[in-house]
């Protein structure tokens, strides 16, 4: 049986999601799948970071994502604003 907030990410597979890493990473893309810590395949994704340069954006086309470093998701999410 999933819990309360697995069934809220479970309804999140096969669409966009934002995630606001502990680091100072941003990473947006569509769900996969999860495990029960919520580690996470995503696919489609962008990847954003705040570096002392300034913010790097990355694309790739799949990525395993662990869940200890999810601060926040954001279903339907785009992104940082720009």
């Amino acid at each position: 049986m999933l819990s309360a907030n697995s069934e809220l990410v479970d309804k999140c597979i096969g669409s966009r999601i934002h995630i606001v890493m502990k680091s100072d990473k941003e990473i947006v893309g569509t769900l996969l799948g999860f495990d029960d810590f919520v580690n996470m395949v995503l696919e489609d994704v962008t990847e954003f970071e705040i570096t002392p340069e300034g913010r790097r954006i990355t694309k790739l086309d799949q990525i395993l994502l662990n869940g200890n470093n999810i601060t926040m998701l954001v279903p339907g999410g785009e992104g940082p604003e720009v």
